[in-house]
């Protein structure tokens, strides 16, 4: 659901979970301002480097290198920056834990969802999940180290030309999920190149701004 210049992500978490992501309205995420009037305090960022490093949000907002965080305390906000990658948010249903993930092709190669999964210590199927935007299946072409990274979803894949492929980094997430124990699975159907007025896309326009997803307990 739309708000403006934050979308609030439609996912049957229970009350306790609170979540939003920024659009090209609210402004660059990679020089957050503005944004903590509708937090309950400032976000734990990450230094985000595509690979698979959980961190404990609760801990403080220590700028990790990391591609995910896990919150148990009412407050802790966990957050991750894209503009094609995929942030994928995670709750339990109870409303105990929550966590959000930095997932491009080479972080959803490498397994940052489950270890994001691995890190929330609760039953996968005890979790939900939601897919943000992210660069969709009709603009997302890859080479042949991408395919290769994948050979075990080939119906994500979509040939072009000689050597490229159209991937659907929703399709690979849903499939991965899944094989973790996930079955609650919402979100997806965005596309950040397409929607040019609403969202940044580095694949688009080589853009340095950022959005952001973030989750947190009440």
């Amino acid at each position: 659901m739309a708000l403006g210049p934050l979308i609030r992500p439609e996912w049957p978490a229970p009350p306790r979970v609170q979540a939003l992501v920024t659009t090209r309205a609210a402004g660059d995420m990679a020089r957050p301002s503005g944004l903590e009037a509708f937090l309950p305090g400032p976000p734990v960022w990450l230094r985000q480097v595509h690979g698979t490093r959980v961190v404990d949000a609760d801990a403080g907002p220590a700028l990790p290198e990391a591609d995910a965080a896990v919150a148990r305390r009412p407050g802790t906000v966990c957050a991750v920056r894209m503009a094609d990658c995929m942030p994928v948010l995670l709750c339990d249903a109870q409303g105990t834990v929550v966590a959000a993930a930095h997932a491009g092709w080479r972080g959803l190669a490498a397994g940052v969802i489950e270890a994001a999964i691995e890190a929330m210590k609760t039953a996968p199927a005890n979790l939900v999940a939601w897919l943000g935007p992210a660069i969709g299946p009709d603009s997302y072409e890859v080479g042949d180290d991408v395919r290769v990274a994948f050979a075990d979803y080939e119906s994500a894949f979509r040939p072009t030309r000689p050597g490229h492929w159209l991937l659907d980094l929703y399709a690979v997430a849903q499939v991965r999920l899944a094989r973790a124990g996930v079955t609650r699975v919402h979100g997806g159907g965005y596309c950040t190149y397409r929607e040019s007025e609403r969202f940044f896309s580095y694949r688009r326009d080589g853009a340095r701004e950022r959005m952001a997803a973030l989750v947190w307990l009440a």
